[in-house]
């Protein structure tokens, strides 16, 4: 059983419709079956558009700065339900990639400040993640047709995505469409939960 001060949290970003759901409830289905007690976040671009906010390709700096710190609140509020580990769906760096997708969509510019404020409130977050997953776009999948996405943006999100992981150096394991690497992620985060010793 993972008993520390602290959950686990294992993160997972990239862009829409590239697995990221279904491969946190893999993960979930497999750590309950082990006993492990977990929780999910999740939703938050859609309850930011419930709210009024703007998202996809019209990503405002508002909308980027309330989706990270709505993260942050739910990943608090699991970790003080108790969970032993966390599962966060869009990582806080997710957020901030989705925005720099939707200006270059635009062909605007974020003010410099602006841009740096952003990008170190999702970075307190990076050090909670014992794990972080980043998806990979395979365009030849095809996406959920009952979601009108645009193609270019969803092809901009991907790159910043990996663009800010590789500019921030920040570790992590890429997952593509093939099975094989989702299993690789599922089984890298079950050594991680499983081998976490009682304290």
């Amino acid at each position: 059983m993972v008993t520390r001060n602290r959950p686990i949290r294992i993160g997972v970003l990239g862009t829409h419709s590239t697995g990221k759901t279904t491969l946190l409830k893999r993960i979930e289905m497999e750590l309950r079956a082990q006993g492990v007690t977990v929780a999910r976040t999740g939703r938050l671009a859609k309850r930011a558009a419930s709210i009024g906010l703007p998202k996809m390709q019209h990503h405002t700096s508002a909308s980027t700065e309330w989706i990270i710190t709505q993260g942050i609140a739910d990943q608090l509020a699991a970790a003080a339900q108790g969970a032993d580990v966390v599962l966060v769906d869009r990582a806080s760096l997710d957020a901030l990639a989705y925005l720099h997708a939707a200006l270059e969509y635009r062909s605007e510019r974020l003010d410099r400040l602006e841009n740096e404020r952003l990008r170190i409130l999702a970075a307190t977050q990076l050090p909670q993640y014992d794990l972080l997953l980043a998806s990979v776009l395979d365009p030849r999948v095809p996406v959920d047709t009952g979601h009108d996405y645009d193609a270019r943006y969803r092809l901009l999100v991907d790159r910043h995505v990996h663009g800010l992981l590789e500019e921030e150096q920040i570790p992590h394991q890429r997952v593509t469409s093939d099975p094989a690497s989702h299993n690789h992620a599922i089984e890298r985060a079950l050594r991680i939960c499983l081998q976490e010793a009682p304290v």
